[in-house]
């Protein structure tokens, strides 16, 4: 093996809270200080010998860090509590606060992080179509905007409802359900319900005209030993720049209910309704020549109006542009997602425990953008304009189950997970009126003109896994299995119509299927003595095809899948790691080296600007070796005060030219990988004592390319946020259970370009001018007062 010598992050803490407080395991804590029970602080005075035990206390216990990084564990991985996430504005993806994790780089060009069109995140050069995402064990896919087979994690769960967030940089654990985790899984749970009554109530403000409300009901247990929660949240908030607004409404709830001792149920269910208006992607050239600022022009339908004709009539643009392409009038993303679970858990004998879970999920969704490239005939309204719809439709439903067996020295672990994927996808045009401009948030749906495409997918996914972790001795630990993968994908292209009239199918039909009986995995650690330890592991693992007209193999013509069927493969990885960690009572460090060989890589080149949504050019490329190391460390240098700081360095190169006909097309070997910088680092300074805390992060970013032949390229960032906030300590009923918090990002207002690749990647862009980067949002501010009644 070519495993490169280093060391591993795994810290037992990154923050330890101080003060009466303790971190919670399965139950919702109240938005106030959280008690082992979830409950918050007992109305008596608390005497000042009591806080200073309960503060001495804190510094021994791993539990109530706010970042723990995979003590014991065979392989790279880190949890972040639900602590970390409460901490951020409410609303905020989990995702901004694990990026501070090394090795992961998150972007996106709003403050939250939430907003989906511009979510981009990467972990040692694999980006998140090649990253496994599971909520309470449950897949979330492949989390690409135009998901075809989940949903994000921001609307699965409220982020209120976040419980603690596992990330495994290297390779996901075997009994993961996901089909595509070549670079590692994140798991994110939900917390369970209280065991006591309460209530929680919450509201933001902020920049932008931001506001957010969030109510939750505990019911505490009731007769017959079942407990629940009820939740829902409405946000709402303009876009930072441009006209626009990012809007959405979320309910969650959970149900547990114990059958004796031996067997419990859980019940969780979903609904979300999200309308966002997108941001416009921007070009180096354009960022040159306009700045950060410019936006779609949704408030000046006549200039759009302008902009279609003189495109359409060959005469000249309005000075304020330079083409077609220059300003957009409008885009949104809207998503109606249902999801839900029930989960049997039970004890078989005291050696022998197993769950199987059931789980499905519904999801309707449009991608709306005004277009210029196709006017509305005249008998529909004669505008210059259309709008082009992409529009989603999943129905998916699944099983996932396993079983736990110890005897002697060893843990035998068993699992499988089985799923059908009804996918619907199509391309509309529906007509605008040329007096009166549309409303820029909107489901259209049922006067479409023109559907340019439409095909359904189903997809089918089968998997086993088996694997055993043997404690040879009390300091060597080995766990060593596999798993078997068989996904079947099958596409219908359908006919796409002309105001009635049948138009001929561009896009193939057919199936493919991507299967490996065996992925293995094996892993080791050895504890050296109760500070040190290290640790080596080796995974293999498989990516399956994508079903969807906007990715993967049938984004092609018809004619490129029937020779991609010939002779396409599914990506594969083979990721060596081998690490070292150290941690006592005030320090915690640790340093990680991987390799990774990345096979049979498909790429996929946009045609065009994203906005004429043209056909794929994909194939298998080759390779990327990526080699590199992880490093953290955490410093509780003083009572109530730490320091965290995480490094990363990636060197992933593309081990091929890019060949067409037998001709070399892109020369790209030896070449960085797209949107992966190749040093990432982060420090953090906290401090906690019970009622005040607060922290700020400074996040760097390298330089990033956005071509593949690296000519092409947004410089270095770094970046500050500001997270303070007080918990009120008081008596009086007025008070008590009351907290506030406020959350500056980007302190010091430093623009910037967040995501690239918003439009896909290209070979070449000398001149700058394809429009794939996203502006960060300026500096923002945000103030959240939360309440806790029992």
């Amino acid at each position: 093996m070519k495993l490169m010598l280093a060391l591993t992050t795994c810290l037992s803490g990154v923050f330890v809270l101080s003060g009466a407080q303790n971190a919670f395991a399965d139950d919702v804590s109240p938005i106030h200080t959280p008690h082992k029970d979830g409950q918050h602080s007992n109305q008596r005075k608390v005497s000042s010998d009591r806080k200073k035990a309960a503060a001495q206390s804190t510094e021994a216990t791993s539990a109530e860090s706010v970042v723990v990084l995979g003590s014991g564990a065979a392989r790279e991985t880190q949890t972040v509590s639900r602590r970390a996430i409460q901490e951020m504005t409410p609303g905020t993806s989990p995702f901004k606060t694990l990026s501070k994790l090394p090795g992961v780089m998150f972007t996106s060009s709003d403050p939250l992080g939430s907003y989906e069109w511009s979510q981009q995140i990467i972990i040692r050069g694999f980006d998140q179509s090649r990253l496994g995402f599971t909520m309470d064990g449950i897949p979330l896919g492949n989390l690409a905007y135009g998901n075809t087979n989940g949903l994000s994690i921001g609307r699965a769960l409220e982020t209120e409802n976040n419980g603690p967030s596992t990330l495994t940089q290297g390779a996901g654990a075997l009994g993961v359900a996901a089909s595509n985790d070549l670079g590692g899984a994140l798991q994110f749970t939900s917390v369970d319900p209280t065991k006591k009554f309460g209530v929680d109530v919450a509201g933001t403000i902020g920049s932008a005209s931001t506001w957010r409300t969030f109510a939750r009901i505990n019911s505490g247990e009731l007769k017959g030993g079942g407990r629940f929660y009820v939740s829902y949240n409405h946000q709402d908030a303009n876009k930072w720049k441009g006209d626009g607004v990012q809007v959405q409404d979320q309910a969650n709830a959970k149900y547990i209910q114990p059958f004796g001792e031996h067997v419990k149920l859980t019940v969780y269910g979903d609904w979300s309704k999200r309308k966002e208006n997108d941001y416009q992607d921007l070009s180096l050239a354009q960022i040159r020549k306009y700045g950060y600022n410019l936006d779609n022009i949704t408030g000046n339908y006549a200039l759009a109006k302008q902009i279609a004709t003189a495109y359409q009539t060959g005469t000249a643009f309005p000075s304020s542009v330079q083409d077609q392409d220059t300003v957009y009038y409008n885009a949104a993303g809207l998503r109606e997602d249902a999801m839900g679970y029930g989960r049997l858990d039970f004890d078989i004998t005291s050696r022998l425990k197993g769950f199987v879970t059931g789980y499905g999920h519904t999801n309707t969704g449009e991608g709306a953008w005004v277009t210029p490239y196709l006017a509305t005939p005249a008998a529909l309204g004669g505008s210059p304009l259309t709008t082009r719809t992409t529009e989603y439709d999943i129905h998916r439903a699944g099983f996932i189950g396993g079983l736990t067996y110890k005897i002697a020295n060893h843990t035998i672990d068993w699992g499988f997970w089985f799923e059908n994927n009804n996918f619907e996808q199509a391309r509309r045009f529906y007509p605008l009126q040329d007096s009166g401009a549309p409303s820029s948030i909107h489901w259209y749906q049922g006067n479409s003109f023109y559907t340019q495409w439409q095909s359904t997918f189903n997809t089918k996914t089968y998997q086993v896994h088996l694997d055993d972790t043997w404690q040879i001795m009390p300091a060597l630990k080995v766990t060593y299995g596999f798993k078997s993968l068989i996904v079947d994908n099958s596409a219908r292209a359908l006919s796409g119509n002309l105001m009635g009239t049948p138009t001929g199918t561009t896009y193939p039909s057919g199936s493919l299927n991507a299967s490996n009986g065996f992925l293995p995995q094996i892993g080791a650690n050895y504890r050296i003595n109760q500070h040190h330890e290290i640790f080596a592991d080796f995974a293999r693992n498989m990516a399956a095809y994508d079903s969807a007209q906007t990715s993967g193999p049938f984004s092609t013509t018809t004619a490129g899948f029937e020779v991609l069927q010939k002779k396409l493969k599914p990506e594969m990885s083979n990721t060596e790691e081998l690490g070292y960690r150290f941690h006592n009572r005030t320090f915690q460090a640790s340093v990680t080296g991987y390799y990774v060989e990345f096979q049979n890589r498909l790429l996929a080149v946009t045609q065009g600007v994203g906005i004429q949504g043209n056909a794929s050019v994909l194939s298998n490329v080759g390779g990327v070796t990526a080699r590199g190391v992880d490093v953290a460390a955490n410093w509780k240098f003083a009572r109530n005060w730490s320091l965290f700081a995480s490094y990363a360095f990636n060197n992933s190169l593309y081990d091929d030219n890019v060949y067409a006909d037998g001709v070399i097309s892109a020369h790209i070997k030896g070449k960085h990988t797209v949107g992966m910088p190749s040093h990432l680092a982060n420090v953090e300074l906290g401090y906690d004592d019970g009622a005040i805390w607060g922290n700020v992060l400074m996040q760097f970013q390298d330089k990033r390319y956005y071509t593949y032949t690296n000519d092409a390229s947004v410089p270095a960032n770094a970046i500050f946020n500001l997270n303070v906030g007080y918990r009120f300590q008081s008596q009086n009923w007025f008070l008590r259970g009351v907290d506030a918090q406020i959350n500056v990002t980007n302190l010091f207002n430093k623009r910037y370009v967040a995501t690239v690749g918003s439009n896909g990647f290209v070979n070449s862009d000398p001149s700058g001018t394809f429009q794939t980067l996203q502006a960060a949002a300026p500096r923002m501010v945000f103030f959240t007062l939360r309440k806790h009644f029992d």
